[in-house]
């Protein structure tokens, strides 16, 4: 089994340790969202994974072993952390020709990569001619140059039109459904939302959650209903009789915090109130991930003088 492992992960830069003490495992056959604030640790810890970086204490391994200890690494682990690194000089073919001749990869891999980031038709232009979404594609192309079991990407989507935001969700769900491990590092909660099944939370370099997505969203947001009803008076009454608090909108429709609508419609049944609109309002990962990182956050931006008159 391919997985990447961090057991007591730590990395000091002087008096600031980056990384505290970090425990956790990625599996395959999922793709595991890695969040956090900037400056959490993030990069670190996967620098640290990937042997660019070693930890002040503590292991991390890839199916067991250091990173340093792989043969032909390419091979084995996948990664893109920086799309500036590659040459400008260079082709995007010529890249990664020279990546698969160092890890002893057939040169037929570099049209196939090519071939399935959308580069083909760009394969003999030099990079510093690229955009940031063509050289995102191009990282993208290097990590899957081995058909590697494990995939590291740090921030995939950044640069990408709306096209490739959709070809990177389902080139991420596809790489899982074979069975391979990825880990993938994000700030939009809304794409990681659209991909992920597992999350890794960082904050201040420590390991906030290790959870399923669904159970991280329903451990830091409590569960609401919409309801709207003819009887908005009764309607209240009877849900603050039953030990809720409704909150009333403008537009006459209700939140309840705390509720199921499987529970509030036979509430209503019960005592015979016409409900025009019954609906659990699904907590989002943004706001779950707001509620848990709000003391962890390192550089917040001060509530703007016009923001504070409103």
């Amino acid at each position: 089994m391919t997985c990447i492992e961090a057991n007591g992960l730590t990395k000091e830069y002087g008096a600031v340790r980056a990384v505290d003490r970090v425990t956790f495992s990625v599996e395959p056959g999922r793709v595991t969202g890695f969040l956090g604030p900037n400056g959490a640790g993030k990069s670190t810890a996967m620098c640290l994974v990937l042997g660019l970086s070693r930890p002040t204490a503590g292991t991390a391994t890839v199916g067991g072993r250091p990173f340093a200890g792989l043969g032909q690494p390419l091979r084995h682990v996948g990664a893109l952390l920086d799309a500036q690194a590659a040459h400008g000089s260079r082709t995007a073919r010529d890249h990664l020709l020279t990546l698969a001749a160092a890890n002893r990869i057939p040169a037929a891999r570099a049209g196939e990569a090519l071939e399935e980031t959308g580069l083909a038709g760009v394969a003999r232009r030099r990079v510093r001619t690229f955009s940031l979404g063509m050289r995102q594609r191009l990282g993208i192309a290097a990590a899957l140059l081995g058909d590697p079991g494990v995939l590291m990407l740090d921030e995939p989507s950044n640069g990408l039109d709306p096209e490739g935001i959709i070809w990177i969700r389902e080139l991420l769900r596809r790489l899982a459904a074979e069975g391979r491990t990825v880990l993938v590092s994000s700030h939009l909660m809304s794409e990681t939302a659209s991909y992920a099944d597992h999350l890794l939370v960082l904050g201040k370099g420590r390991l906030l959650a290790d959870s399923p997505m669904r159970a991280f969203i329903d451990a830091h947001v409590q569960p609401r209903v919409r309801l709207r009803s003819t009887e908005p008076e009764r309607l209240r009454s009877v849900l603050l009789r039953a030990g809720y608090e409704p909150e009333l909108g403008e537009d006459g429709r209700m939140t309840v915090p705390g509720a199921r609508a499987a529970r509030l419609g036979p509430l209503a049944a019960e005592e015979n109130l016409p409900v025009l609109e019954l609906a659990n309002d699904e907590a989002t990962l943004e706001e779950a991930y707001l509620a848990l990182t709000a003391d962890e956050t390192q550089f917040a931006a001060a509530p703007s003088v016009l923001a504070q008159e409103v």
